[in-house]
């Protein structure tokens, strides 16, 4: 791009010894020559009398040569004011090839500034070169496919353009692994009045990515806009009763399951019975857990059903804590969630509740009852309270004072469990098995 002046020059001299004919359009030709004709011809002055010469051949050449220049300059010119206005970004283009790695931030960075500069320029036909010019590099990046179709679709008519580049992305470029430009392209099929072009383009995701949650989600909500509400409970009762489903699926769909009863069909005991029914198969499911616990917290209460809803939702939130298989993380996150319920929508005991829970999750941990009894073989926090005191990190010592004057060593438990055999008297430990 940067070597543009250097051909003007040779394009110049060159320019001087060929026919005119070469140098521009027959169009464009004719109408320089007609302007240089049709100029009035200045009248030489000869003594008393002005005399009017008529022009040569090689008179109008050189004119018509002299135009062509100034033509081909003032391009020259255009193309240098506009060169220097996107320098900044060619010159950061490091890979305008294909390539199988990755682009580095500063690469897409760059890209993603350049066409903000081009649209905002608003040469059509520019921005357009400019997005294919950016997919030869990042074609395995769907952002930057998602961007053009929805910069095309701004476009009047051009559904078959976006159609087009749609098809490019999802059957030749962007890998499975990034399925939101197919999900994409199935929503604009149904715009477009093909719904079961986006259902078939949906399966197809389904069929490769099982365990896409977020497909399994759009194909079921454009079989309820297609088909009705039962259709789309039908998608989600097929695939959680399907074997082939794993755990976090079927916890995940069954969630959205009793969402849609509850959103949709309006039936809120009938959504809470889902959750209940359930919630033993997908102790480990979070997406399961975090979904009951906000849908209780988001029923409409009055002064006289607050109470009976506060108890459910204490139910779940105990029974996250207690019985859920969860990261202590996310146990915190919710309980935080639950503690801010208690100071917006609990009672005058509401207090009470909110500062053990304080205590329980952001205390420290040997004042965390129920993580302890949860860690316990046998469920009880004096086991856990005996581990703490034997083990940190690796077993520790616990002192007996009386095992000491005795003559015990207090350090024989630490050594056997580290694989060796405590000599008496102070000595080094034997190594068991040696």
């Amino acid at each position: 791009m940067h070597q543009y002046a250097r051909y003007f020059e040779r394009f110049r001299l060159l320019a001087q010894s060929r026919p005119l004919s070469e140098l521009l359009p027959a169009d464009m030709l004719n109408q320089f020559r007609q302007e240089v004709e049709n100029e009035p011809q200045q009248p030489i002055q000869a003594g008393h009398q002005q005399l009017k010469m008529e022009r040569g051949d090689l008179e109008i050449e050189r004119e018509v040569r002299a135009r062509i220049d100034n033509f081909h300059l003032e391009i020259f010119q255009r193309t240098q004011t506009e060169t220097t206005k996107r320098w900044t970004y060619e010159q950061e283009i490091k890979r305008p090839y294909f390539h199988v790695t990755e682009l580095d931030e500063a690469q897409l960075i760059n890209w993603r500034r350049y066409l903000d500069f081009e649209e905002v320029e608003g040469d059509n036909a520019r921005v357009q070169f400019l997005y294919e010019r950016c997919l030869v590099t990042a074609a395995f990046y769907d952002e930057f496919w998602l961007r053009y179709a929805r910069w095309t679709s701004a476009q009047e008519n051009k559904e078959e353009e976006v159609r087009n580049i749609y098809q490019r992305a999802c059957m030749l470029y962007v890998p499975m692994s990034r399925p939101a430009i197919r999900l994409q392209y199935a929503y604009f099929e149904e715009m477009q009045g093909k719904p079961d072009m986006g259902k078939d383009i949906l399966e197809a995701v389904r069929m490769i990515l099982p365990g896409y949650v977020e497909g399994i989600v759009a194909l079921a909500n454009l079989t309820r806009r297609q088909d009705g509400i039962d259709a789309a409970i039908k998608v989600y009762t097929d695939i959680v009763n399907d074997p082939q489903t794993d755990t976090y699926t079927k916890g995940a769909l069954t969630a959205e399951w009793a969402r849609l009863v509850w959103k949709i069909k309006g039936n809120v005991e009938e959504a809470r019975q889902i959750f209940q029914k359930n919630n033993h198969w997908y102790l480990d499911s979070r997406y399961f857990w975090i979904n009951w616990l906000q849908f209780e917290m988001e029923q409409v209460t009055t002064p006289e059903t607050e109470a009976a809803q506060l108890l459910k939702i204490r139910q779940v939130h105990t029974d996250i804590r207690r019985r859920a298989r969860l990261p202590l993380s996310t146990i915190k996150d919710l309980t935080h969630l639950y503690m801010k319920y208690l100071q917006e929508r609990g009672g005058k005991e509401a207090m009470k509740e909110y500062l053990t829970l304080d205590r329980e999750v952001n205390g420290p941990f040997s004042v965390q009852t129920v993580n302890k009894i949860k860690l316990a073989e046998d469920g009880k926090e004096a086991t856990t309270n005996r581990r703490m005191l034997l083990e940190n990190g690796h077993p520790g010592v616990e002192v007996d004072e009386a095992a000491i004057r005795r003559g015990e060593n207090p350090y024989a438990k630490y050594f056997q469990a580290q694989g060796e055999n405590p000599a008496p008297n102070g000595q080094p430990p034997l190594r068991l098995g040696a």
